[in-house]
């Protein structure tokens, strides 16, 4: 069954058995591994960092083009380009977070029982 982990998890399998440690052991803790790693990439998805940041920065640029004076629209030839920058980094910024709504990171795929496994360690091919 240890044919089917990475490298290092095969690594960290055969330090388990020589410690004394069962297959089912083994089996257990790597299926816990799977599910923590998972679930930091679901935490840690870029698109939610990148929404949050663009987000924040097109509120905070949003408002200083609102609260801009006539001297500094001047200065951009007569555009508000404080206030059409934020209302865009705002549109950016929903657009990520609302992907990441609509289309959340796949969940890992459930482990194969003991029994769907060869003894090559390879799950068993459709016919």
């Amino acid at each position: 069954m240890s044919e089917r982990f990475e490298p290092d998890e095969r690594a960290a399998a055969e330090r388990l058995r020589h410690a004394g440690y069962s297959e089912a052991d083994v089996q257990r803790e790597v299926t816990e591994l799977e599910q923590k790693s998972a679930t930091a990439a679901r935490i840690f998805d870029l698109r939610r960092i990148i929404g949050g940041l663009f987000v924040v920065y097109g509120v905070i640029v949003t408002i200083a083009g609102l609260t801009d004076g006539d001297a500094e629209i001047d200065k951009a030839q007569g555009i508000n380009i404080n206030l059409w920058t934020g209302l865009g980094m705002l549109a950016l910024g929903i657009f990520f977070l609302a992907w990441l709504k609509l289309r959340p990171a796949a969940p890992p795929a459930p482990p194969l029982p003991p029994e769907a496994v060869s003894p090559e360690g390879e799950a068993p091919r459709g016919e």
